[in-house]
């Protein structure tokens, strides 16, 4: 689900070189002024979610801001969800000097197929499908039921079952891609 607004600020662009928010704990999937993701996260958090990803982009005379929001309680984001915040982050940015006069702003939530970005997501969805990337895994990538994630000596270790019921571990220092995959049930 997306949210699209589009609204009018002050005569500056967001667009800065890439950076990361808080020691890394907020993605910044592209470039973003340190200030603008600053302000973000704070109105993201005071709504009571967490700022998932946050992303700039579009034209130098359209450029666009995306921002992935989660809830820390692991229930779903709704569309209602999305507005509310949408338009508490514009409240914020109108006036900040902070971005271009017109501007596109998308609050959405990570969607059905999401990143697991850190342990705490492959145990908050254990016995949810997923695929993982790593070349530490024979043939680079299983699919199979997230089984969760461990620490083994100071790194985490997630772990996941294939569709024969192998379990595989990896360092998730290691994993170069690891989301969740949806399975459509074709008979129903």
């Amino acid at each position: 689900m997306v949210c699209t607004v589009e609204v009018r600020g002050a005569p500056r662009t967001f667009l800065f070189p890439l950076g990361f928010v808080d020691g890394g704990s907020w993605l910044v999937a592209a470039p973003v002024a340190p200030a603008v993701a600053q302000l973000v996260g704070e109105v993201v958090t005071s709504a009571g979610f967490e700022l998932f990803s946050l992303a700039g982009g579009g034209t130098r005379t359209r450029p666009l801001l995306e921002v992935r929001i989660d809830r820390p309680d692991g229930t779903k984001v709704t569309v209602d969800d999305c507005a509310a915040v949408s338009r508490a982050i514009e409240a914020r940015l109108d006036g900040s000097g902070l971005v271009a006069d017109t501007y596109r702003l998308e609050v959405s939530s990570p969607g059905m197929e999401r990143p697991l970005r850190h342990a705490g997501d492959w145990n908050r969805f254990a016995g949810r499908r997923a695929a993982v990337t790593s070349g530490a895994l024979v043939g680079s990538r299983v699919e199979g039921t997230l089984v969760g994630a461990e620490s083994v000596d100071g790194r985490d270790v997630g772990i996941i079952r294939d569709d024969k019921g192998t379990d595989h571990r990896v360092a998730l220092a290691e994993v170069k891609a690891a989301q969740l995959v949806v399975t459509w049930n074709r008979d129903s």
